[in-house]
């Protein structure tokens, strides 16, 4: 019975250290998967690390960039406002010259009648004249 004893304590210290060997390649196992975990997690630190950098210099850039848009639009809107009174201008000119070509035409219209006239007058006197010089040239050739 004592060698049973003694068996057994062998196979309880087999067993322990089949179990020890099965927990120590566990333990290297998983010191390995949490190696690779950390070294994944430095690498992922160190690229978020260029893109916050980027990320920061691609924000300044934006914001460089509406500036400059903002500006630019600004004197535009001044350049555009400029050009609308330009256009106010010209349209307010051209309505006084046609309210001057009204005029004058509702002149020329009153005044066509005397206009008329004169030019009737300006034939008689014409017509006149040349009487005249007709007659002075035939009396000044019999003299």
């Amino acid at each position: 019975m004592e060698n049973l004893l003694y068996i057994s304590v062998f196979i309880v210290a087999l067993a322990i250290v089949v179990f020890v060997f099965f927990v120590i390649r566990l333990l290297r196992s998983t010191q390995r998967t949490l190696d690779n975990v950390s070294n994944t997690l430095e690498n992922l630190t160190r690229q978020m690390e260029g893109i916050t950098v980027e990320t920061t210099s691609l924000l300044n850039k934006t914001n460089k960039l509406a500036d400059d848009i903002h500006e630019k639009s600004q004197i535009l809107n001044t350049f555009v406002d400029r050009v609308k009174e330009i256009g106010d201008t010209i349209q307010e000119f051209n309505q006084s010259l046609q309210s001057v070509s009204r005029e004058i035409v509702k002149g020329a219209q009153k005044n066509a009648d005397k206009a008329a006239q004169a030019m009737q007058f300006g034939e008689v006197a014409l017509g006149l004249w040349k009487k005249y010089k007709y007659v002075k040239n035939k009396h000044d050739q019999e003299v």
